[in-house]
């Protein structure tokens, strides 16, 4: 006896779409992203960020505000191990134009 299909069409419709939207998102990135570089000096900035939040205001430059990010974790899953390592650094600065 043949198995009913229409049981599996919404499954076959969500992984369809989650296939399109992937492949466009890569095309998307293909045509309008930049080639990426790797920064030595700022991977060590990055390697060298203590771990959790910190946030401070420069005293020599108004309106600037400088705020860096760690967090470092390791998980399981099964049998192996894996570490998780997050670093963000961020610098938002306001300046009037004139």
């Amino acid at each position: 006896m043949p198995m009913p299909l229409a049981p599996l069409l919404p499954l076959a419709l969500r992984l369809g779409a989650i296939a399109a939207i992937g492949y466009l998102g890569q095309r998307l990135i293909r045509q309008h992203g930049q080639i990426g570089r790797t920064d030595q000096r700022a991977e060590e900035a990055l390697d060298d960020l203590p771990e959790g939040l910190a946030s401070h205001r420069p005293r020599d430059v108004q309106g600037q505000r400088n705020t860096s990010f760690r967090l470092r974790r390791s998980f399981c899953v099964g049998e192996k191990t894996y570490e998780l390592d997050a670093g963000v650094l961020a610098r938002l600065r306001l300046r009037e134009i004139e």
